[in-house]
């Protein structure tokens, strides 16, 4: 059967996780972004409101276009929150996750609670506030990407711990972690990169009942081939996507052949 946009060149399991590889970025988004709209779908018609944690990073730009243009969802019955933000940035940096899933998706669909990392000058305190938000009810939905260290969130390899007793928490960013916000036009140096954010931690994730991972690009080769044919362990923090009962992972080609 000749693949089509909606069809996958490639498909396999990587533990309990399921893999689906497209021929391009744009197709494995737009397949990312049907999976999330439908688990958003169900958590609605199950429940009265859905609970959604996004990334935002540039590899998530096709799953939110995706996102933002479909049908049929009441975004006023969901309420978002995001994974991560930077430590010592202005409240109005453009590289503020914050401000980029606004721009991206939330300006447009309009959810019905908007839940926003805010740093300040107490980051500790933050973390307690978020975790407690995030503590109110089940997480339906993650949307996430991976490092090109193979991060999940900003719990890169010497910080990222499987059983965190914490759901949210300060981290120290590796300079893997900091160069790829650089190579990902984020920024200009190394420099302005700061060196220290709020993240969910890892059980925090895989807390949530779904989760839609969009891998694209040749950056997140080696990553991505650590996450599925590696050993499960916090030095590929991406390797616990295997053990989630249910999380389905697309890529495209470039991402994928090694």
């Amino acid at each position: 059967m000749t693949a089509t946009n909606t069809d996958p060149v490639t498909k396999r399991v990587a533990g309990r996780l399921d893999v689906r590889i497209f021929s391009d970025r744009a197709e494995s988004g737009a397949a990312a972004a049907r999976a999330a709209v439908a688990a958003l779908r169900t958590a609605l018609a199950d429940r009265d409101e859905a609970r959604v944690v996004f990334a935002a990073a540039p590899s998530q730009r096709e799953t939110l276009a995706g996102l933002r243009a479909a049908e049929g969802i009441d975004w006023s019955r969901v309420v978002v929150f995001h994974m991560d933000e930077y430590i010592g940035l202005p409240a109005d940096a453009p590289q503020r996750f914050g401000r980029f899933l606004h721009h991206e998706l939330w300006n447009t669909v309009r959810p019905g609670a908007v839940h926003v990392i805010e740093p300040g000058d107490d980051p500790e305190a933050e973390s307690a506030r978020y975790a407690e938000l995030l503590g109110r009810g089940p997480i339906d939905l993650v949307c996430l990407g991976i490092g090109d260290n193979g991060h999940l969130a900003f719990n890169d390899p010497p910080v990222a711990d499987f059983a965190d007793p914490l759901a949210v928490k300060v981290v120290e960013l590796d300079d893997a972690c900091r160069r790829q916000q650089v190579s990902d036009g984020c920024f200009a140096t190394l420099a302005e990169v700061p060196e220290r954010a709020i993240t969910l931690t890892v059980p925090a994730l895989m807390a949530g009942r779904t989760l839609v991972a969009t891998v694209p690009g040749a950056n997140k080769k080696a990553a991505l081939a650590a996450a599925l044919d590696g050993p499960v362990t916090e030095s590929c923090p991406a390797s616990v996507l295997r053990t989630h009962p249910d999380c389905t992972l697309f890529a495209d080609l470039e991402a994928y052949q090694w």
